[in-house]
């Protein structure tokens, strides 16, 4: 999964390349600006001739075949405030939250995420609250200082590159702990 956040051009190299070196099977899905973002940049087909799975940005119909196979665990990087903010509320109106959400109700199916927010974001009233309710689901959150340093808006490099290491650790963690559920 991934969001509409600064670092989601970075997900087939960072997240995508790599997970498929340790032998997983990856489909990619995506919120509607993501989408936007990198079918516009050419980098969606880079992930669907990688993937051999074409990525979701949009519910399919009901009467269309799953373009997925099941999922044994979801990494969702990164995730804009936005998105933890609607995940912890329980609004799913797009595919990317709406598959995530399901998943926190799910047994035996972990959630990695990582939050890319700024020091604003985090400074919200609301915010300890969302981290709270999804800590609570047993989310895997990838937060705090040595893993992405919180800059005011606006302030932090131009450039910069995602926690990918600690995100793929924590993947690799996460799946090795939880039993994979019956299919």
């Amino acid at each position: 999964m991934g969001t509409a956040a600064d670092g989601v051009e970075q997900l087939r190299t960072g997240l995508v390349e790599p997970a498929i070196a340790l032998g997983w099977q990856v489909a990619v899905t995506l919120t509607p600006n993501a989408g936007r973002w990198l079918r516009t940049s050419g980098e969606l087909n880079h992930l669907e001739q990688l993937t051999c799975l074409p990525v979701r940005d949009t519910p399919r119909l009901p009467t269309e075949t799953r373009p997925h196979p099941v999922v044994d665990c979801y990494v969702v990087a990164p995730a804009s405030a936005n998105y933890v903010a609607k995940l912890a509320m329980g609004i799913a109106d797009n595919q990317a939250l709406t598959q995530v959400s399901e998943a926190l109700g799910t047994i035996g199916v972990p959630i990695v995420l990582f939050p890319r927010v700024n020091a604003a974001h985090v400074r919200h009233p609301a915010w300890d609250g969302h981290v709270a309710t999804l800590r609570k689901a047993h989310v895997e959150l990838l937060d705090g200082p040595d893993v992405w340093p919180l800059y005011e808006p606006r302030e932090g490099p131009a450039v910069q590159q995602l926690p990918w290491t600690t995100i793929m650790e924590s993947l690799q963690r996460v799946t090795v702990q939880t039993p994979r559920r019956p299919h």
